[in-house]
């Protein structure tokens, strides 16, 4: 087996007793044994204590546990007997709604256990907004949401304890990801400068904390993954890191799809990354029977002969719908000509669509029955329509401002839960997808929470860190000067531009001569 060097270790030492030969002291005893090993390293004081009796206990045979603190290692903590096995870290995807933590074998690599849960900071807004307003010079607010974010943390590790057996205290090391205020939440910054001008975070590159100055209940150190501005931050550095677009000679398109879209387009000589707003439609949210993705949500949707053909998360009863299910709803509505170019419902289409009120808003409206009981409206559709104008417009922008076309686009990949579960060819349909041959579409999963894996088992990518944001330029969406303009027109399905979208077209064109 290839050995691991990652951001952790523990080694194994067989040492002599002292004698009025050797009367070194035990801890000069333990660190030259460490140095016949290559490893230079020095004590943490909670390392000094163990030293007594411990030592003298285990024979003089004890595995050192060394963390990493960005510039040498720090012996941590000390055990009786071999030991080494007994390796673990925590890898983390510290997303602004859900937070993703996953326990890994240092020593073989291999995943353990991986576990997710709501972050708490969202009793402080849902969006990322309310939240940097609430914690606005008020060093108290700020803290609640520092509080909250670390409980989440804490939880999931104990989640991750009552699974495996393995204590958070036995974790020598912890990468996390995520976006540029989830990072100052983190420590406790004021993220108010990355929503003002001049966008001057107060922290783009934290390095190595120790655990305990965080309050977290690890052994060793916590490694924030750094960003390169205030809306392109750690998490889009990992999905890069993860996918290993800056390696390649051939052009790749990175797009980190949820409630924000990131995006990066480059090789080995270059990365033009942007960000955005795309909007909580992705992941079922302002939709009125929208869910998250859990068990009862409809995840896919096909139409034949008036009547919707539903797939649920864990085979359950229709409790809502969640974004890969409304992206193919949407599909099968415009296909079958329930829904115009506009995205407008068709009443005469189908005794499935009818006016009724919708909860949400009180006003009547056009609405489609999807399963019993459960309604997809109109301003869903409209809500919808915009996230998905929204998305496609930064790909086509950032294309644009790189003079790159759509044919020199070796692989995209899409990220994100959202962009995991989405059917590639319903994207399309709509027009939040590219019409490209669909080998070209990679959905590859939490690139965050992947990216941040890798690197705690393998220090060397800490260069590789640097050298991708080296390697990045920052385009702000909001600056550009016809952004709404392109996204009105992308607000059409599957575009205005027709002949973007030839696969598309085929289809309806198939459609219609079914019909005749």
């Amino acid at each position: 087996m290839k050995p691991i060097h990652g951001l952790s270790r523990k080694i194994f030492l067989k040492m002599d007793p002292p004698s009025e030969e050797d009367s070194r002291s035990s801890q000069a005893r333990i660190l030259d044994a460490l140095k016949k090993e290559g490893v230079p390293a020095s004590f943490s004081p909670a390392a000094l204590r163990q030293l007594y009796p411990l030592c003298e206990n285990a024979g003089w045979k004890v595995t050192v546990s060394l963390g990493w603190n960005g510039t040498s290692w720090e012996i941590l903590f000390l055990e009786p007997g071999n030991t080494e096995n007994d390796h673990y870290g925590l890898a983390v995807d510290l997303g602004s709604t859900s937070v993703y933590m996953r326990l890994l074998n240092c020593t073989s690599g291999e995943t353990i256990e991986e576990v997710s849960a709501y972050n708490r900071q969202i009793a402080f807004g849902e969006d990322i907004l309310t939240r940097i307003f609430y914690a606005k010079d008020n060093p108290e607010h700020l803290d609640e949401i520092r509080r909250a974010t670390i409980k989440t943390l804490t939880e999931l590790s104990s989640m991750l304890y009552e699974k495996t057996g393995v204590a958070p205290s036995k974790c020598l090391s912890m990468v996390v990801s995520g976006n540029m205020t989830m990072i100052h939440f983190l420590i406790g910054l004021d993220p108010f400068c990355i929503f003002q001008t001049p966008y001057a975070v107060r922290s783009d590159a934290p390095g190595f904390l120790r655990a305990s100055d965080l309050d977290l209940p690890i052994a060793g150190y916590v490694y924030c993954v750094p960003g390169k501005a205030n809306y392109l931050g750690g998490d889009i550095t990992s999905g890069i890191l993860a996918t290993e677009i800056y390696k390649g000679e051939k052009i790749s398109l990175f797009f980190d799809v949820g409630t924000n879209g990131e995006l990066a387009v480059g090789n080995s000589s270059f990365l033009l990354c942007g960000a955005g707003a795309a909007g909580p439609a992705l992941e079922g949210g302002v939709v009125q029977t929208g869910m998250r993705a859990a068990p009862g949500a409809v995840e896919s949707v096909s139409l034949t002969d008036d009547t919707f053909h539903l797939k649920t998360i864990g085979g359950e009863a229709p409790a809502g719908i969640c974004g890969s299910g409304i992206v193919d709803l949407l599909s099968e509505l415009f296909l079958n000509g329930w829904i115009n170019l506009q995205g407008i419902l068709q009443p005469e289409k189908s005794s499935l669509i009818s006016i009724r009120k919708n909860p949400d808003t009180g006003i009547e409206e056009a609405a489609v029955c999807y399963a019993p009981g459960l309604y997809f409206y109109q301003n869903d559709i409209r809500e919808f329509i915009s996230t998905k104008a929204a998305a496609a417009t930064m790909i086509e922008y950032m294309l644009q401002a790189s003079g790159i076309r759509l044919e020199d686009i070796d692989r995209f990949y899409m990220a994100g839960a959202f962009g995991a579960h989405i059917h590639k060819e319903s994207a399309i349909n709509i027009g939040m997808y590219p019409d490209v041959d669909r080998e070209r579409i990679l959905p590859v999963g939490n690139t965050s929470l992947e990216g941040a894996a890798k690197l705690l088992l393998n220090r060397d990518l800490l260069a590789d860190i640097d050298r991708i944001l080296d390697l990045m330029s920052y385009v702000q969406f909001g600056a550009v000067d016809n952004f709404v303009e392109m996204m009105q027109a992308a607000s059409a399905l599957p575009h205005t531009d027709e002949k973007r979208y030839p696969s598309v077209m085929k289809k309806l064109l198939e459609k219609a001569r079914e019909k005749v």
